[in-house]
């Protein structure tokens, strides 16, 4: 087929710069144009926010829903920075809120939280809100500046002295791009709540000034890590076993990273497993949940073993076979997740599924060894349903 027949040729094809490209294609940065799409808007911003808490030492991130339909976020890190950058000759706060893929040059490492597959930079939050106020405090002073739909109004201005350090940025979603601009209060908290478990010592506060009844607020702060949130999946399930909680943290240069794992079991059959990795939920799984599995498997098939419970010529307890009942969390942190299928929803570092396979089988082995009671009746468990299937 020619070029002539189809009518392509060179003057046919368009490039789009900058975030006009953000805004011609939003669902390639946020994922959607749908609520989805506008909860990723905020979520990101709340990344950055919280990178740039826990950075500096901080650790408090509040996030209010206005009464107009706007969002405020606001951190307690260093501040964006105000001097001129080098590659655009303008000021930071500015080139950070209007260059694609601008950034600080600090290292992405297991020190650095991601809200989502797609992290974008605070531009993509600019590029698709149709306002948008950056108030920076940094070095005692306070700059502020106000762009539309990703353009500048103005530079950046002194607006005073400060206290404190910090940024706060308050913005509007695009009515334009978006097909709803009406956040869902319920579905923030949770995945702020997931956030606050899996950094122990974060304060997050999310308020709602929207309705008329007065404002309604969340404050989350867990000091208990993945055990509070094993606690809470546990106490949702109903029935409970006469188990505690088995948590354990772990450092491992295999994979160059560390994990936190919690488990333990209810009397509901069903499995609750929840796995993350630097933070962020991978739905759809991966190595470190394998991993989970494959050692939960391990544990129980030794001690069963050496109490006579199977034999030496009965099956393997399978990895496949010891969910009913479980209630876990695994959340690795990596220098350098590799995440996989379309979805980047699912973790495929190999090394993490022997490190967190070997781990959990080493710290339960010992948990069953310790407490003769509660394993009888958790290995019992999953015996019998070894057996049914």
């Amino acid at each position: 087929m020619s070029a002539e027949s189809t009518g392509y040729d060179a003057a046919r094809i368009t490039v789009l710069e900058g975030l006009e490209a953000v805004r011609k294609r939003p669902g390639m940065y946020v994922g959607s144009t749908g609520v989805r799409g506008l909860h990723h808007l905020l979520l990101d911003e709340v990344g950055r926010a919280v990178n740039a808490s826990l950075a500096d030492g901080g650790g408090r991130v509040e996030v209010t829903l206005t009464p107009d339909g706007g969002v405020r976020v606001t951190d307690d890190g260093a501040g964006m920075p105000f001097e001129d950058c080098r590659d655009t000759g303008r000021p930071g706060l500015e080139t950070l809120l209007t260059v694609l893929f601008a950034g600080t040059k600090e290292q992405h490492d297991r020190r650095t939280v991601f809200m989502g597959p797609r992290a974008g930079a605070p531009s993509v939050t600019n590029a698709l809100s149709s306002r948008l106020t950056a108030e920076v405090r940094r070095a005692g002073v306070r700059r502020v500046q106000e762009f539309a739909r990703g353009v500048a109004l103005s530079p950046p201005t002194d607006a005073g002295p400060a206290t404190a350090s910090g940024t706060t940025l308050v913005f509007r979603p695009d009515a334009e791009i978006f097909d709803t601009v009406e956040y869902a209060f319920a579905a923030l908290a949770a995945r702020l709540t997931e956030l606050a478990f899996l950094n122990p010592g974060l304060d997050l506060v999310l308020t709602d000034e929207r309705s008329s009844d007065g404002p309604q607020r969340a404050r989350l702060r867990f000091l208990g890590g993945v055990r509070e949130f094993v606690a809470l999946l546990d106490a949702q399930a109903g029935e409970h076993l006469p188990a505690d909680v088995i948590a354990f943290e772990r450092e491992d240069p295999r994979m160059a990273g560390s994990m936190e794992v919690a488990l333990s079991w209810s009397g509901t059959h069903e499995e609750r497993v929840r796995g993350f990795v630097n933070s962020m939920a991978t739905h759809n799984g991966g190595t470190h949940e394998a991993g989970l599995r494959e050692g939960v498997a391990a544990a129980v098939d030794a001690y069963a073993r050496a109490r006579g419970l199977l034999m030496p010529t009965d099956r393997e307890v399978h990895a496949d076979r010891v969910g009913a009942d479980l209630t876990a969390v695994v959340s690795v942190k990596l220098d350098r997740p590799e995440l996989i299928d379309c979805t980047l929803l699912r973790l495929g570092n190999p090394a993490v599924r022997a490190c967190v396979a070997e781990a959990v089988r080493d710290h339960l082995g010992a948990w069953l060894e310790e407490h003769p009671r509660e394993a009888e009746a958790v290995v019992a468990r999953i015996l019998r349903a070894r057996v049914r299937d």
